[in-house]
């Protein structure tokens, strides 16, 4: 595409400023970054969105970003859908949208981007370098399934780039590379384990059914597998097996990851770490993830699927804590709150079935507060054709169950039970998410709180909430469990509660289109999450929200506490022009630097 006369313009300028402001950027660790992104407030209804081209800054952009030669193409018209997520309640219409075919194009989209921010400051009375215009407060987000909830993944007026195109480098079609004999980077007691080389694009469930053909799997999911490689992995990723094997973050043994300066970076615990361990868990304020290097371990093929109930959240707490403790346990363990649910043991019965189901029957969950636990133990059913050997394998599978649940004192007639394939297990919100979208109830507001709450404060938390604040747990499910911090690497960017055991408590709420705006409206849940938040802080918790949400600079600066600092140094390094991600609103573009230091 040919360069229109502002570009040409332009272009003359950067020679003459390149020089400056490289050795400017590369060389200050702190340069006036201002903090918390100045978004406009999200309009509630995305039919109110407008088209940003008609101003005539935003025809400059479009003029720049056309020259831009790609593999791959720019959308300027149909980018209505990249100003909606998951969350359903932030929409921020883009400028355009890039539909990659190679990892090249993304760099190219960033260094471009920013060489436009370059361009758009000028020398103001040789004290600083000062911003010229808002044509050049261009961003860029990377979107991959859409599953952020606050408008994470969108850029106002910037560009968003859509991993769902990404090839691999040399621009052939997304590839899933096993490898069986390791040699990933990483390795246990000296011995390399298997790992997947996966493209950042790439969806866990996918990545599923091709690793089950060699007989692996990856050791770390989250509940919800139609997610994106890269989207997790900028968050942490977390499940019912993250006591033992951690987050998905601590199972990569290698990224490529494109800076915001535009760099094409290979990055692992040996090479560039620092690159490496700020990404992980970095909330896509560092790079984007291109590719990665997923650890693979043997896959089982069926699993035995176990629900049982409690009455008391000590009991309930104790014998979670004691699970993800114990040597000899259960392969997946996690928890959920249910309050004031009629008949819930009956909708059980559709999946699950009662160990004692006369006694199931006659239990009353109507006006009570009750806590399950759900595990899950993986098996293989012997190859042959033998039944016997079958049915004795099977029988020392639930010896071993037996022997498990006798250790715990959950409230016996309770106790449920299910079989099915490992692929069936893992992917079972799939199922939920199907019966929701026939029913209109998937795309819909989804006020999701996610908090990390420390072992020693829990039982004060759960009192309040679930005794005072919470009246049900009809917009959705509350998720609870522990884990155990030493299965965290505390080098990433992920911050966590600073005790050993810490839990997870997830209020997974959605708004359906029926819902009245009183006992079940949008607004209603906002209010009850923020008395929740507002509780935690007045009771200084040392609560840790998972996929954070802040609006201050004091909020997020407590939000990371002791590594702030060290956030604001990587960002300075690798996104010196807080281009990438800004719908975490964690920083705002740079309005002015030092440039006389530069200079003496």
């Amino acid at each position: 595409m040919g360069s229109s006369p502002y570009s040409f313009f332009r272009l003359k300028k950067t020679i003459f400023f390149r020089f400056f402001m490289i050795l400017l950027l590369t060389s200050i660790s702190h340069h006036r970054m201002n903090l918390c992104s100045n978004l406009p407030p999200a309009p509630a209804d995305p039919s109110t969105l407008s088209n940003l081209g008609g101003s005539s800054s935003s025809y400059d952009v479009i003029s720049s970003l056309k020259t831009i030669h790609l593999k791959g193409h720019l959308n300027f018209d149909n980018v209505n859908h990249a100003a909606k997520d998951f969350g359903n309640r932030h929409h921020y219409l883009p400028l355009a949208i890039v539909h990659p075919k190679s990892v090249s194009d993304i760099s190219s989209t960033i260094k471009h981007v920013f060489e436009m921010g370059i361009l758009g400051m000028g020398i103001s009375g040789g004290e600083t370098v000062e911003e010229e215009d808002q044509q050049h407060q261009v961003t860029i987000a990377a979107r991959g399934r859409g599953h952020s909830l606050q408008g994470q993944a969108q850029a106002h007026g910037g560009v968003v780039i859509d991993m769902g195109s990404l090839d691999d480098q040399e621009g052939r079609p997304k590839t899933i590379i096993v490898h069986t004999s390791g040699g990933g980077g990483g390795g246990v007691n000296g011995k390399m384990t298997p790992y997947a080389d996966v493209c950042g694009g790439e969806v866990w469930i996918n990545i599923l059914h091709e690793s089950l053909k060699y007989g692996l799997a990856p050791k770390s999911w989250t509940d919800y597998l139609h997610l994106t490689v890269g989207g997790t992995l900028s968050n942490a990723g977390i499940s019912g097996q993250a006591f033992r094997h951690g987050p998905q973050i601590n199972n990569v043994y290698q990224l490529e990851v494109v800076t915001g300066k535009g760099d094409i970076v290979t990055c692992s615990e040996k090479q560039d770490a620092d690159l490496f361990y700020g990404v992980l868990g970095g909330l896509g304020q560092f790079g984007i993830i291109t590719r990665a290097r997923i650890s693979l371990e043997p896959a089982p093929k069926m699993v035995k699927w176990i629900r049982v109930l409690y009455s008391e959240f000590s009991i309930f707490s104790k014998d979670q804590e004691h699970l993800i403790s114990s040597r000899n346990t259960f392969d997946y363990i996690e928890g959920f709150v249910l309050i004031n649910r009629t008949g819930l043991l009956n909708n059980w019965r559709s999946s699950f079935n009662p160990k004692e189901p006369l006694q199931a029957t006659q239990f009353n969950s109507d006006g009570r507060t009750l806590y399950c636990l759900e595990m899950a133990k993986y098996f293989d059913p012997v190859d042959d054709d033998d039944d016997d050997d079958d049915n004795n394998n099977n029988h020392i599978v639930n010896q071993v169950i037996e022997s498990l649940l006798s250790e715990l004192s959950y409230i016996p007639s309770t106790l449920f039970l299910s079989e099915v394939s490992y692929v069936d297990f893992l992917d079972r919100v799939h199922v939920s998410e199907i019966k929701l979208r026939e029913k209109g109830l998937w795309e819909v507001p989804h006020p999701w709180l996610n908090l990390l709450i420390p072992k020693s404060r829990i039982h004060e938390f759960a009192k309040q909430v679930f005794g005072n604040i919470l009246t049900n747990t009809a917009n959705g499910p509350i998720l609870i469990y522990p884990a155990n911090q030493s299965k965290w690497n505390n080098r990433t960017s992920l911050v966590t509660p600073e005790e050993d055991i810490f839990y997870l408590v997830a209020f997974l709420s959605a708004v359906p289109p029926s819902s009245t705006g009183t006992d079940d409206g949008l607004e209603r849940v906002l209010t009850q999450n923020q008395r929740i938040l507002d509780f935690c802080k007045e009771a200084g918790l040392g609560m840790k929200q998972y996929l954070p949400h802040y609006t201050t600079q004091d909020e997020w600066q407590a939000h990371f506490g002791h590594k702030w600092e060290l956030l604001l140094k990587r960002k300075s390094m690798y996104d010196p022009l807080a281009i990438l991600s800004p719908g975490h609103r964690i920083f705002q573009k740079p309005t002015s630097f030092p440039f006389r230091r530069i200079l003496t």
